[in-house]
């Protein structure tokens, strides 16, 4: 098995919203925000490749949405989905699994693409498509909190695509994804989002998603105000990270802008940052 980074685009995010409470004279150490109070945030996925399997886990926003919304989020960098499938000989034809942890469009707008005629289809024609029942039937049905974060066009073609399939939290990991040797369920950010693991060259991996979005949301109070359930955040962060200190744990990053990876040790000041690494390094 071979597990790769691939990066989709960089972004950015209001910094408040990013840190929550924590004042900006402390975070704005750890990611500079720009005149407007916006951050610089990656949008990087994983790729997991075994065999004749190919699953990729998470897929970024995509490119169907229009400049307006575009422009909300000044949408940069040269990198895309499919550059980076290119670099490695990849094309989307080839991927036979999507993993989505949730369904906010930062991590699942890449599932679907827009055809010349307007059309929506999904982007990866031979795959099947994992999400969890609760979740998905949470994102059809959102909250006005997270409503602008959930958007059709991501999400009903996946279903009327006969292609997606839900995982169950009471069975674990599905057979049919035997790469992966445990699921995490976190409702803290949103209702199941879902943190997959994996054993790789003597490590276990854990693709972090929005329960640490980057290196510097490592101390517990770092905490998004997107997040749904803060305090719930809170205690899952604080179990996996303890649980991740622990075992030796490589964390992988989905929207920390300069680091892939990191590791987390145990300090008197609580859990805080060992090392930060790249997944070719392992």
């Amino acid at each position: 098995m071979r597990v790769h980074s691939l990066d989709t685009g960089l972004f950015k995010l209001d910094g408040g919203a990013m840190f929550g409470v924590v004042p900006k004279s402390m975070w704005q150490k750890l990611n500079p925000p720009d005149a407007n109070n916006m951050c610089t945030w990656a949008m990087r996925c994983l790729l997991v490749e075994d065999g004749g399997r190919l699953i990729l886990v998470d897929n970024g926003i995509g490119e169907k949405q229009d400049e307006k919304f575009r422009g909300h989020f000044y949408l940069h960098g040269d990198d895309t989905l499919e550059k980076s499938l290119r670099k490695l000989g990849f094309t989307s034809a080839d991927i036979t699994d999507v993993f989505l942890t949730h369904l906010h469009f930062d991590h699942c707008g890449g599932s679907v693409v827009r055809r010349p005629d307007g059309a929506l289809q999904t982007a990866f024609a031979n795959a099947t498509y994992w999400s969890n029942e609760a979740h998905w039937a949470w994102a059809n049905q959102p909250n006005a909190r997270e409503k602008a974060s959930f958007l059709a066009e991501n999400i009903r073609p996946i279903q009327e695509s006969g292609q997606l399939r839900f995982i169950d939290p009471a069975h674990g990991v599905p057979d049919a994804l035997p790469q992966f040797s445990d699921i995490l369920f976190a409702n803290g950010h949103t209702e199941k989002m879902m943190v997959p693991l994996m054993q790789y060259q003597g490590r276990t991996l854990a693709y972090m998603a929005d329960l640490l979005p980057s290196a510097a949301h490592i101390p517990l109070p770092y905490v998004m105000s997107y997040d749904v359930r803060p305090l719930v955040t809170l205690s899952e962060k604080e179990a996996v990270l303890r649980r991740a200190a622990e075992e030796g744990w490589v964390l992988l990053l989905e929207h920390d802008p300069l680091h892939e990876a990191c590791t987390v040790q145990l300090t008197d000041k609580g859990v805080r940052l060992a090392e930060t690494l790249r997944i070719s390094d392992l």
